[in-house]
């Protein structure tokens, strides 16, 4: 596996923090080196957000990702800022129902996703992270099924495992798009 170095960012309450948890549960469930990096302002809810996470085979030097070669953009903000710092080559999943903008760089991989509108109309509301993530798993087997399963079983509270199933379903959803 290449060395997966991810930004994940939105504004604070769309599951940023989770998602990068779970991306970290699972590689760690694989057996991967993982660094899990939150940031986020003092607002929270509705204050920007953002996660850095790597997977390697290798030890992580540094839990700091400046340019990421995946990004998951689910606010215009955090795609306008971080959308220039993705290498050459890299995967970029943007969430186009919160997203107007698109970017003309054409050396990168860029998938739109309307992961908000998805998530209403199939009765997965507030998963729109997870089915950014679905399609990420898709585009870059970033760890294997068995590992993001249970990366989301670890990631979710106990007194919440009834969330597990959604979670999963989502991650099929945005397998499909």
């Amino acid at each position: 596996m290449a060395d997966l170095n991810m930004v994940f960012a939105g504004f604070g309450g769309q599951g940023i923090l989770f998602l990068g948890k779970v991306c970290a549960y699972a590689g760690l469930m694989d057996g991967k080196e993982v660094s899990w990096l939150p940031s986020y302002g003092p607002e929270m809810r509705g204050g920007t957000c953002n996660c850095s996470v790597c997977l390697s085979d290798e030890p992580i030097a540094s839990p700091l990702v400046v340019n990421p070669n995946v990004l998951i953009a689910m606010n215009g903000p955090s795609f306008d800022k971080f959308i220039d710092t993705v290498v050459p080559g890299g995967t970029v999943i943007v969430d186009s129902s919160l997203v107007k903008s698109k970017t003309d760089r054409d050396d990168i991989n860029v998938f739109y996703i309307p992961a908000t509108e998805q998530a209403d109309k199939n009765g997965l509301k507030g998963l729109a992270n997870i089915i950014l993530l679905g399609k990420l798993f898709k585009e870059t087997g970033l760890v294997s099924e068995d590992a993001l399963e249970l990366g989301v079983k670890k990631s979710v509270p106990a007194k919440k495992q009834h969330l597990v199933e959604s979670n999963m379903n989502a991650i099929k959803l945005g397998g499909s798009l």
